[in-house]
């Protein structure tokens, strides 16, 4: 099976468990299972080749001047860690589908896993290391949905809130020392880098590359200092739990490790902080496990120490070592996902996971106590299980490991935490199961073995620890083809081999001493308890609470003052920094002399320059008169649709008076439900304050522009590659149209896809004030002047119907004449929301509305997807997006005309310039319609009088 559709499988399946939520548990169980299991069986048709040594490779070039091909390889690495992750993940849908009560939403949680799952392995796929980014970045943001599951509980959403920020702020260190590897080799793809280790090691920027690196790892995997996030993630159901713990989430960051072992490993660098973060994991993750009284949380902190184990073994940098945590790293997730499914069963059969409040269970749940205790005494150490042949590889790694010290203290330091490794598993087993038999009723809730389908899945797992610990060469082959993907070649790995006796050796002695120290330790449980409450020690999450306080509190500091709301205080702090910059710019830099000469100017110029100013300033002034400052505005647009024609501009000028007439229409009817005058609410000092920043921006942008025309540019204008290639390129002859239509569509469309949610955004804004109390305001309203008494002119209404043919057929041409001379499907719109906007004023809301045969939000998104269905064509042919084509037809007896695809996205303009334009127009009128609309059910107290004379079919829209 393809690698793309592996990746794949996941992230289309999760598009199912929501919609079929409503089939029942069974059918959102059921499609999960199976999307997983088609990947996991497409996983397995590469199985011969990775057997082989093989690479397999497929992919294809996305964005490769930025370095980002969408490729993906599959080696052993690779295929190990995905056949943990789905192999693990097919155990877990079954369990959660029993584990979940009937409350839980079922079609929720698993879209939240199969999304979670597919970028894991995304991550392991990956061959490009901003695609592995990518997938990185959606593993912390999908774990956060599935951590913080139970929104009720405030421990899920304060586990899952930080468990997104350390990640996150790992992954954001990780990408900065990506790109430097990158930039080191030349390349981003991994299959390239990972051939580069001497370029990248004497390469000066190594090692701070090599410490980005690892703080993504080890904020993933919960290396110290950042091990805090883990245990905190246990509000999580524990399907979610088993899943992040054993094969997916923390096993990331070891997996980045390992997948960078050959290009990172081997330095003292690279020795010294990688060897010494594992080392005190282990220990400190084991220590605190210990006195967890949770299950949970007991195993929690384990998954913290193994990981630190596997850390400790990647950071040695020998390939024994590397063999030795590939080994580990399958085991652990054998026993850690059976162990966490055995908590979850007892927390679902006791209503309880508290060790102090258990004990005797064996004789309850003996399917139960049989699962977990194969399980713990395999992560205790125990002979014939499986976790005992990978902590004896790491005890005989540790023994000729030298690190800070004499050559004993990194065996003894492994020894004392594979004690306390040993003790918490055997806490595990004697207070949860061990101890005299209890009635059932002397537990929260009366314990049993449940149902198949909660302990199958554990007992798979619990086999494969038996299986794998009395034959260990059913896995040794396997194990060794997966460390020769991280050592980069099969020549390098070690000569070893998994048994179960080595004979008497210093391991041996190390293992006995660990188990014997951890019975002893649990016989002094209690002493060790109470000296452990006792003793005074930092709390790493009140700590991480402490520090989002603080960077919380500095940014309020700094951020309230200036993002206050209002929008004055924006501006001016915008505008400031404008001109400070600009005059730094102008202060400090070379102006070339003058090489053009001022045209001269006549006194029309002149006047219509005047004019603009006068209506300018008068705007300035006179803004608390809304009517006058609407007027000042039009005039204002009109000057400046003088002087776009003034300046051979015609397109830009029909669209400036075109918009200025429906804006004005627009304007107007918001007036009508605004009080007349603006209130003063700056004092006197702001706004001298005001006039003199405005006026220095004025000033400022005057000097630039005036300075630049007279200036020949440095560089060449785009504006030549435009005039150059319009007609060759977009097969019009108008500019200003091929711009918008095909260079710089993207654009476009997004445009219209704004204006489309602006005018949603109007009709729900008015939706939502006739819903309300307000309505009975604009109902109840008297007007401050007496209406005219003559509704609909039947001048008006007469014109406006002669003329709506012609104005349609204007903008018809308008459109049509677009690509070649000035017009277009914007200005084609606007023309034909005038015309319909008359017929609205001229006959009212009511008769226009009647005769409408189209929802306006349809012509929106008709016109939306239209312009999208457009650009979405030209990837049938091999071309971006919105690639535009055109050619010349004859069909007689007319002569040769031009057809071009830009003509539909022009269409898609249009229709979404009509629907806005009418959409915003409707929702106004609705506001001000008072015919054939009951009134609120709380009107306001008037006076019945003048309510009556209110409600008069008076003066329509």
């Amino acid at each position: 099976m393809s690698l793309f559709l592996i990746v794949a499988l996941p992230f289309f399946g999760a598009l199912l468990p929501g919609v079929m939520n409503s089939a029942g548990r069974q059918a959102v169980g059921g499609v999960t299972f199976t999307v997983t299991l088609a990947a996991f069986v497409g996983l397995m048709t590469n199985l011969p080749a990775v057997l082989n040594g093989d690479l397999v490779q497929s992919g294809f070039n996305w964005f490769p001047q930025l370095g980002l091909n969408v490729t993906l390889m599959l080696d052993g690495l690779g295929f190990f860690f995905a056949t943990l992750i789905l192999g693990i993940g097919l155990l877990i849908i079954a369990y959660a589908r029993f584990y979940l009560a009937r409350d839980d939403n079922m079609g929720e949680f698993f879209t939240y896993l199969l999304l979670f799952q597919g970028a894991m392995v995304g991550i392991v796929l990956s061959d490009n290391v901003l695609l592995l980014l990518i997938f990185w970045e959606l593993t912390s943001l999908s774990s956060f949905l599935l951590i913080g599951y139970w929104k009720h509980l405030e421990a899920g959403r304060q586990g899952a809130r930080m468990a997104l920020t350390v990640t996150g702020m790992g992954g954001l260190a990780m990408i900065g020392g990506m790109l430097i590897i990158g930039q080191i080799v030349g390349s981003y793809d991994l299959s390239v880098i990972l051939q580069n280790r001497d370029l990248i090691q004497a390469d000066p920027l190594y090692v701070p590359a090599l410490i980005l690196i690892l703080l993504g790892a080890f904020t993933k995997s919960a290396q110290f200092p950042f091990h805090f996030w883990l245990p905190h993630a246990m509000a999580a159901p524990t399907p979610v739990s088993a899943y992040l713990h054993s094969a997916t989430m923390v096993k990331a960051g070891i997996f980045l490790m390992a997948r960078m072992w050959p290009v990172l490993s081997g330095t003292p660098e690279w020795f010294y902080i990688v060897t010494t973060a594992g080392l005190i994991t282990m220990i400190l993750g084991a220590v605190i496990a210990l006195f967890k009284h949770d299950l949970k949380a007991l195993l929690a902190f384990s998954t913290v120490s193994h990981l630190g184990l596997i850390t400790m073994l990647l950071g040695t940098g020998t390939a024994f070592g590397a063999f030795a945590a590939m080994f580990h790293i399958l085991n652990h997730a054998t026993f850690k996902a059976a162990l966490f499914m055995s908590a979850g069963i007892i927390d679902h059969e006791t209503n309880t996971r508290d060790i102090r409040l258990l004990g005797g269970l064996r004789h309850l749940m003996p399917i139960t106590f049989i699962i977990a205790t194969i399980a713990a005494l395999s992560m205790a150490g125990i002979p014939f299980l499986n976790g005992f042949l990978s902590k004896e590889m790491m005890l005989e790694e540790m023994e000729h490991t030298y690190l800070f010290g004499p050559e004993w203290l990194v065996p003894a330091l492994a020894t004392f935490g594979s004690l306390f490794s040993a003790a918490y598993c055997f806490r595990l087993i004697g207070h949860t199961f061990l101890g005299p038999k209890r009635d059932a009723e002397s537990y929260p809730a009366k314990p049993h073995d449940p149902g198949a389908g909660l302990w199958l899945p554990p007992a798979i797992l619990a086999t494969l620890v038996v299986v794998i610990g009395v034959a260990p060469f059913l896995v040794e082959n396997f194990v060794k083809i997966v460390t020769a993907a991280v050592l980069g070649s099969a020549a390098e790995v070690p000569d070893a081999h998994i048994k179960i006796w080595h004979g008497f050796v210093t391991p041996l002695y190390m293992s006995i001493a660990a188990v014997v120290g951890g019975l002893i330790v649990l016989s002094m449980f209690k002493p060790l308890s109470r000296l452990w409450e006792a003793t005074p020690r930092p709390e790493a999450k009140t700590i991480f609470d402490d520090i989002i306080a603080a960077f919380v509190m500095y940014a309020r500091a700094l951020i309230l003052p200036l993002h206050n709301g209002a929008f004055t205080r924006y501006g001016l702090i915008m505008a400031t920094t404008v001109v400070a910059a600009g005059y730094h710019a102008w202060a400090t830099g070379l102006i070339g002399p003058m090489t053009r000469e001022v045209q001269p100017v006549g006194w029309a110029e002149v006047g219509g320059w005047i004019m603009l100013v006068a209506a300018s300033l008068g705007l300035a002034s006179l803004h608390h008169n809304r009517l006058l400052a609407l007027i000042l505005i039009g005039i204002v647009g009109l000057m400046v649709s003088v002087a776009f024609v003034y300046l051979s501009a015609p397109d830009l000028a029909m669209t400036q008076i075109t918009v200025e007439v429906v804006t004005i229409i627009l304007l107007l009817l918001a007036l009508n439900f605004l009080p007349n005058h603006t209130p003063i609410e700056s004092s006197i000092w702001r706004r001298t304050r005001d006039v003199v920043v405005a006026g220095a921006a004025g000033l400022a942008t005057m000097a630039l522009s005036y300075h630049y025309l007279l200036r020949d540019a440095i560089a060449t204008p785009i504006s030549e590659f435009h005039l150059a290639n319009s007609y060759k390129g977009g097969g019009g002859t108008n500019v200003v149209n091929v711009i918008l239509v095909d260079f710089r569509g993207f654009d476009t469309f997004g445009e219209i896809i704004v204006l489309g949610i602006a005018a949603l955004l109007i009709y729900a804004l008015t939706e939502t004030l006739l819903n309300g109390p307000v309505r009975a305001r604009l109902l109840n309203r008297v007007p401050d002047k007496q209406l005219s008494g003559t509704q609909h002119p039947m001048m008006m209404v007469v014109l406006t119907r002669v003329i709506m043919p012609v104005v349609l057929m204007v903008g018809f041409y308008i459109f049509l004449r677009g690509h070649n001379e000035p017009g277009g499907g914007f200005i084609a719109g606007l023309i034909v929301s005038i015309a319909v906007v008359m017929q609205y004023m001229a006959s009212g809301f009511n008769w226009a509305s009647d005769r409408i045969r189209f929802p306006y939000h349809g012509v929106i998104g008709t016109g939306v997807l239209v312009a999208g269905l457009t650009g979405i064509g030209s990837w049938f042919f091999a071309k971006p997006f919105l690639t535009s084509d055109f050619t010349y037809v004859r069909i007689p007896p007319f002569e040769k005309f031009e057809l071009a695809t830009a003509a539909l996205f022009d269409l898609g303009v249009f229709l979404a310039v009509v629907g806005a334009v009418m959409l915003s127009l409707e929702s106004f009128s609705r506001l001000a319609r008072r015919a054939h609309v009951k009134d609120s059910d709380n009107p306001m107290d008037v006076d019945p009088s003048l309510l009556d004379e209110a409600n008069s079919p008076k003066g329509g829209v």
